[in-house]
């Protein structure tokens, strides 16, 4: 028997729920009609502490590589983004002009370019302030500048070596000091992620990269270090290590040394090498709120290399 429900009985609430679609005539369909609307009207607060809306995030090395697709996931999750790197302004059919386009058009954000090297500390405070001033806040970083050099150590350069630490240990430093001045200064709590690497705890067995694996642990304990002082203000700072990832560099590695190609992924538990999207997620993770307690952590997603 068809049932209705009469419209003074509703509150104004419930009218609005079961305005579209019009209630359905059998209370079998009525039933299911109620539980479809109210998940889409729940939607939106589903794992919400993964939500980063209208937070802003600065990402240094953000141009390519894995620093562009950590940046493509901040602005699909909500962010804001400034990006920051050495390289000349991206061209328009770039990677990261697909990205900065996509933000406006598809995801109601935006990312915007800053051309810096990150151990400029007078133009990276300026840029940083620049971000913080016209936003009227920064909420979070991913430190992503980083560079590789393979070379054995009896031949490595003192200048080599004050290149890798300059830019790996010094630059990260330094971003993540611009950021958190700016935070403190406005009394604002946020989150900062320094991308370290598993050869920051483990020495990588037939890749020649002292100085590189060096950097690396230091920026591990710079974490450890930053997360201990500014905890009190509300800042929480956390590294995340990758395992070995698909890029045009490893690719050009590959080729000039083909064993690698095997040896690599068969040195962890998947059996496989990573890729740049494998690191979305904790990314988003690490800024959100999803990890509101987590501070003076190394998140090290490495397919078990490390474990063994």
């Amino acid at each position: 028997m068809a049932s209705r429900i009469p419209t003074r009985a509703l509150t104004a609430g419930s009218r609005a729920l079961f305005a579209r679609p019009p209630a359905p005539s059998t209370p079998i369909a009525f039933s299911r009609a109620f539980h479809q609307t109210k998940t889409q009207r729940d939607r939106s607060n589903l794992l919400r502490e993964f939500s980063l809306k209208d937070r802003v995030v600065v990402i240094s090395g953000g141009a390519r590589g894995v620093g562009l697709t950590q940046a493509e996931a901040l602005l699909e999750a909500g962010a804001v983004v400034h990006a920051l790197d050495r390289l000349p302004v991206p061209a328009k059919d770039s990677d990261f002009s697909r990205v900065a386009q996509r933000a406006t058009s598809e995801l109601g954000s935006r990312m915007t370019y800053h051309r810096v090297d990150v151990r400029d500390q007078k133009a990276l405070g300026e840029i940083v302030g620049g971000i913080a001033e016209k936003e009227g806040r920064i909420d979070g970083l991913i430190a992503a500048a980083g560079i590789q050099q393979e070379t054995p150590a009896l031949e490595y350069t003192a200048e080599d070596s004050d290149k890798m630490l300059g830019v790996n240990v010094t630059g990260v430093f330094m971003t993540a000091q611009a950021v958190a001045r700016e935070m403190i200064k406005r009394k604002q709590k946020g989150s900062l992620v320094l991308i370290g690497s598993m050869s920051g705890t483990v020495a990588n067995r037939g890749l020649i990269c002292p100085a590189y694996n060096a950097s690396k642990a230091g920026v591990l304990q710079l974490a450890r270090n930053l997360a201990a002082e500014w905890g009190e203000h509300g800042i929480r700072v956390n590294s995340l290590s990758p395992g070995y990832i698909v890029t045009a560099m490893t690719d050009s590695l590959f080729e000039a040394i083909p064993e690698r190609r095997t040896a690599w992924p068969d040195a962890n538990m998947l059996k496989r090498l990573s890729y740049p999207e494998e690191y979305r997620g904790a990314a988003v993770f690490l800024l959100s709120d999803a990890s509101s307690f987590m501070t003076g952590a190394d998140l090290r997603v490495d397919g078990g290399h490390c474990a063994w």
